[in-house]
């Protein structure tokens, strides 16, 4: 059974669309907001968004098409995605490691043994930036991520003007990482998630 489906905190949350009928006659509209993994057929999509908020700045992408849907056939459940009345507006894609520091292996492999979740990319669409969405949504995943049992460290790596963004996610800087992409240096960061059974009451894992 997928991982989500056993989680209650993360089923597909579903805000009530404010286009639903006064008179409490249900209509055949879409959520007006939920939370879930994502799919292959999810791939396109995830990669539009991708290539236009990292091109522009760094003039490469984390995860190309192909490497996109390598990971959502694999492991599609450390992926989550936000979507907006069906639209695809943020989302994070994860896979296992099972080394104490990112190496440039870690950029196309999932080691289904491994117990640190890789994060390879975070990205907001561009109509949806500046409203929070991003440290939102990585908080959730955070969560999500308490509940998986194996699941003891979250990794990324960034670049310096993302490093505060991160420690308001909670994460801890751990010095530069061995990777370069081109002329690009980053910084790995981490947060502890233990692989709780459960974190709070009512959390829902």
């Amino acid at each position: 059974m997928p991982a989500l489906s056993a989680l209650p905190f993360l089923k597909p949350v579903h805000l009530r669309s404010p286009r639903s009928s006064a008179r409490g006659q249900r209509r055949h509209t879409l959520p007006a907001s939920e939370f879930r993994c994502l799919s292959p057929e999810d791939a396109v999509s995830v990669f539009e968004i991708e290539r236009e908020a990292f091109i522009s700045v760094s003039g490469d992408c984390p995860l190309h098409l192909d490497e996109i849907r390598h990971f959502l056939n694999l492991c599609p459940e450390l992926s989550l995605g936000w979507f907006e009345e069906g639209r695809l507006v943020a989302f994070i894609i994860g896979s296992l490691w099972d080394q104490k520091r990112i190496s440039q292996a870690a950029l196309t492999l999932h080691k289904p043994q491994g117990t640190a979740v890789h994060i390879h990319v975070l990205a907001v669409h561009r109509t949806f930036r500046q409203q929070g969405k991003g440290s939102i949504l990585m908080w959730r995943y955070l969560q999500y991520l308490r509940c998986l049992p194996f699941a003891r460290r979250a990794l990324l790596m960034c670049e310096d003007f993302l490093v505060p963004f991160y420690q308001k996610c909670g994460f801890e800087a751990l010095g530069p990482c061995e990777v370069t992409v081109g002329e690009l240096a980053f910084i790995e960061m981490q947060h502890s998630v233990r692989g709780h059974a459960f974190v709070r009451r009512n959390s829902g894992c």
